[in-house]
């Protein structure tokens, strides 16, 4: 017997309105598993699609999404706490949980129940990189062997931040042992496969469409709060791009072309810390993005029977 179904899948596979759709067949609550929709008023960014856990007219509850005020750094050692709080309060609802989500380190962590620290900045390890490239960065945090998140790292400062994570892991602990607080989730994962170029093609289509649906104006409005354009630029990809043009540091074309190379690129890397999972001995079954939802649902009812 499953304590949680896991649904992952990298970005606009549909995975969201699957997971809802499964969540309103068995009742049941979501548990989002994404690394920057736990902050309010980043949406659009951040493809939150709120009316994806609408189904039939009904709400779908969800937890762990607009949690977090912009500017923070919400990091999975907070995340692995949170989970675990809401896991256990859906299951003494005597649900099943739906765990959804694309952030692969986030998934994998409460999945075998690592250890992690929290790990505090080191003021001279950033300053000794501070001048460095993202394309500078890359090889250091490519040396490490240990487990980490590199699928977000699409800016210098989350770059940094993933090399001061690992010099303090180094130094004090390995952040792969089981925890003694958050013990493994026997859970079933499903992953949802979709074809590369059609996942490029929806990966366009949607940037153009967010870009035509207020996706500036929101970076704009975060700006007018005060929160400082090198916070928003840390959250990568829509946030790190529409920043940097609406500060002058882009132009609007350059913004476009960058910032979908860059979509394509983090989706890539969804999938190789995906297979990096099955390496590691987790088992993914994986159906196809064109299967129908309720072609999905069936399937996936007949492996919890497993």
């Amino acid at each position: 017997m499953y304590d949680l179904i896991t649904v992952l899948g990298p970005t606009a596979s549909g995975k969201t309105s699957f997971a809802a759709a499964l969540a309103r067949h068995l009742g049941t609550e979501i548990i989002s598993g994404d690394s920057r929709q736990v902050y309010r008023r980043m949406d659009i960014g951040t493809g939150k699609d709120l009316e994806d856990y609408r189904i039939d007219g009904v709400s779908i509850p969800y937890h762990l999404i607009d949690i977090c005020e912009p500017g923070t750094k919400y990091n999975v050692f907070q995340f692995q706490h949170d989970f675990f709080k809401v896991f256990r309060q859906i299951r003494e609802r005597g649900k099943l949980p739906v765990l959804c989500g694309g952030t692969g380190l986030y998934i994998e962590s409460v999945l075998k129940g690592y250890k992690l620290l929290d790990v505090p900045q080191n003021p001279e390890l950033r300053e000794s990189l501070k001048d460095k490239s993202l394309s500078e960065l890359e090889p250091i945090i490519a040396s490490y062997k240990t487990l980490h998140n590199k699928t977000d790292v699409d800016s210098a400062q989350r770059a940094i931040r993933a090399i001061e994570i690992e010099v303090y892991y180094q130094q004090h602990s390995n952040n792969t042992v089981p925890s003694d607080e958050f013990l493994p989730v026997n859970s079933l994962i499903i992953g949802i496969e979709i074809d590369r170029e059609a996942r490029r093609k929806k990966i366009s289509e949607r940037l153009h469409f967010r870009l035509a649906n207020g996706m500036i104006e929101e970076v704009q409005r975060l700006l007018d709060e005060g929160i400082p354009p090198d916070d928003l630029i840390y959250y990568g990809l829509e946030y790190k791009y529409l920043t940097q043009y609406l500060i002058g540091e882009l132009s609007y074309s350059e913004m476009i072309a960058q910032l979908e190379i860059a979509i394509h690129q983090f989706a890539k890397r969804q999938m190789t810390w995906f297979r990096g999972m099955e390496r590691r001995g987790i088992t993914i079954h994986w159906l196809p993005a064109s299967l129908p939802t309720d072609a999905k649902i069936a399937r996936t009812m007949e492996l919890c029977k497993t």
